[in-house]
């Protein structure tokens, strides 16, 4: 298996874990949609990696497979479906970055609400190096997070970041020290989804209208959206939890 699924509580983590480097195969491809087909009642996801790398990328045998430009097409398509699961996931979704974080880790990485790294982290799109462009929404992603600029360099140098950098750009959300990084990476993902996670997919879905079509179009569906949460069991329960015990004593099911 290159792909597991554990449970810590209402958190869901998938581990990324095909040595030595974590390359991206449709082997691998095909066991995380399982996965992701497996989360059930999960209330938040973390996605994380073993070994010394996050992943040094994708099997460059599958681009030397394609014969034709249908063909590439093709496999392509495929490849671009699992962050855009990812993306559509209605729980807060965190990546986990320890080490090289490389091309499709990096590409799911930004396609997860959240990222958190390590100092020694690095991350790079290097398809540069093969005559390629990125191909699982890695470019676009990232030109949300960091802008337009930002992305072309990032892709076009194909020069590897670190933490600091991108967290600077608005890209890592948070850089936690890399001794006790994994636990914290988990401690963090927990209070995600031991909160009021009906709420997060309301704001998902808000800034998915977003990124669509600005201000205006959020503004559009924004009390739609908020009004909706009163058919949930946790706004209710933490309006009385805070009038009659004082704020942030609520306690949320997802419900």
């Amino acid at each position: 298996m290159k792909i597991h699924l554990t449970r810590r509580d209402e958190l869901a983590i998938i581990t990324i874990d095909a040595p030595p480097l974590n390359l991206y195969s449709l082997d691998l491809d095909a066991e995380f949609h399982e996965a992701l087909d497996d989360l059930g009642d999960a209330r938040a996801l973390l996605i994380n990696a073993t070994g010394k790398v996050v992943s040094g990328g994708v099997d460059v045998s599958l681009f030397a497979a394609q014969e034709y430009r249908d063909e590439a097409q093709q496999l392509f398509d495929r490849m671009l479906v699992l962050p855009q699961r990812l993306a559509a996931l209605p729980m807060p979704t965190v990546f986990a970055a320890h080490a090289l974080c490389l091309t499709w880790a990096f590409e799911l990485a930004v396609a997860c609400d959240l990222i958190v790294a390590t100092p020694s982290a690095r991350f790079g799109l290097v398809e540069k190096v093969v005559g390629l462009t990125p191909t699982m929404g890695g470019t676009q992603r990232l030109a949300a997070r960091a802008g337009v600029g930002r992305a072309k360099e990032f892709v076009m140098t194909g020069d590897l970041y670190d933490a600091t950098t991108l967290e600077r750009w608005n890209v890592v959300n948070r850089v936690f020290p890399d001794d006790g990084f994994a636990l914290a990476a988990e401690e963090f993902a927990l209070t995600l989804a031991t909160g009021p996670t009906r709420a997060h997919a309301a704001t998902k879905q808000v800034l998915a209208h977003y990124e669509h079509g600005g201000v205006a179009e959020a503004d559009a569906h924004i009390t739609t959206i908020a009004s909706g949460l009163y058919e949930t069991e946790d706004l209710p329960r933490a309006v009385h939890s805070f009038l009659t015990d004082g704020p942030g004593r609520a306690h949320f099911t997802g419900r």
